[in-house]
C-alpha cells in the first residue's frame, strides 16, 4: 500500500528526475508550529531513479506511516549533496516544506521543482 505521504524531486536545470536524495518526514510538537518547536523525526527515505519516494524506513512496523489529523508536518530535502555528485553549484544546503495534514483519509503528495537557484513546489496528487 503507498504511504500517506510521498514526494517527488524533479531537477529543472536538466529535466529529470533527481535521484538519491536524503528526505526525512518530521512532525511538529503541537498544531501551532513555531520557529523554536522542537520536531520529530518520524521516517527518512532516498529519492528513486525516478526522483520519488514512494516508501518510508522508519515507518510503524506493521502499521505504515500513520499521520495525525490536524498535525504539522515538515518535509526536509538535502539537496547540496545532490547538486555536487551532480556537478552543479546550488544556493541551498536543503530544502524545507511545511504543510498540515487536514485529514487523514487524504493522501499527501510532496513534489519539488529544484534548480541550484530556485525551487517551487504545491499541493500534488
Amino acid at each position: 500500500a503507498k504511504p500517506p505521504v510521498t514526494c517527488h524531486v524533479l531537477d529543472t536545470t536538466i529535466g529529470r528526475p533527481a535521484p538519491n536524495i536524503k528526505c526525512t518526514l518530521l512532525l511538529f510538537p503541537s498544531t501551532s508550529p513555531e520557529i523554536t518547536s522542537s520536531i520529530s523525526v518520524l521516517a527518512t527515505a532516498y529519492t528513486n531513479s525516478d526522483g520519488r519516494v514512494t516508501a518510508w524506513q522508519g515507518e510503524e512496523e506493521g502499521k505504515g506511516l500513520v499521520l495525525k489529523e490536524g498535525a504539522a508536518y515538515k518535509m526536509r530535502f538535502e539537496v547540496e549533496e545532490y547538486f555536487a555528485r551532480t556537478g552543479q553549484e546550488t544556493f541551498f544546503p536543503y530544502v524545507e516544506i511545511a504543510f498540515r495534514v487536514r485529514s487523514t483519509a487524504e493522501h499527501y503528495h510532496i513534489p519539488l521543482l529544484l534548480a541550484g537557484w530556485s525551487y517551487s513546489t504545491y499541493r500534488g496528487s
